[in-house]
């Protein structure tokens, strides 16, 4: 599977890179996401919950941050062992734009699945890997990007069910 897309931050590119290298912000955007504990240069160590279709699984996985050009790109790899249910492993790669106070993230993704999970059909494994990827870059896009002049502060709630403002990490690092 195949993905690509992009989605517009209200953060400079700066803000945005370091972002995608906060293991808080990982945990907070991962859809399902336990546990996520590690740093960029040693890689993370994940525990996500997912149910896709009929099966439930725990995957505990790694996930590695490679070819980190600052603060224009970087790509994302994991793989995560869900025990009975399979196996799924792929990356992003992450190319972020300036666009005046702005950055436009890019992304392309790919995903693969093996064990239990491939046997549920192409369709499923697409339509839920397509559903991540969007979710993921969504829950980043709500945690990095300040509200627009004039928005109400708004509520959002992270992948961990933990409500944070949307922006939170904009504000954290501009104090």
């Amino acid at each position: 599977m195949n993905l690509s897309d992009q989605k517009i931050i209200n953060a400079d590119r700066e803000t945005v890179f370091a972002a995608l290298l906060n293991p808080e912000v990982l945990k907070a955007c991962v859809p399902g996401c336990q546990e996520m504990s590690g740093s960029p240069e040693e890689g993370f160590e994940a525990t996500v919950v997912q149910k896709v279709g009929p099966v439930k699984a725990t995957f505990k996985g790694q996930v590695e941050l490679s070819e980190m050009i600052a603060p224009e790109s970087l790509t994302i790899t994991g793989e995560g062992k869900g025990g009975a249910a399979g196996f799924a492993k792929g990356g992003a790669n992450v190319r972020l734009e300036e666009d005046g106070g702005r950055t436009i993230l890019h992304y392309d993704v790919e995903a693969k699945v093996g064990g239990k999970l491939a046997q549920l059909g192409s369709r499923i494994i697409d339509g839920f890997a397509k559903k991540m990827a969007d979710q993921f870059f969504s829950n980043f896009q709500d945690a990095v990007g300040a509200p627009e002049a004039g928005e109400e502060d708004v509520e959002v709630e992270t992948a961990d069910g933990e409500t944070k403002k949307k922006g939170w990490f904009n504000k954290l690092v501009k104090g």
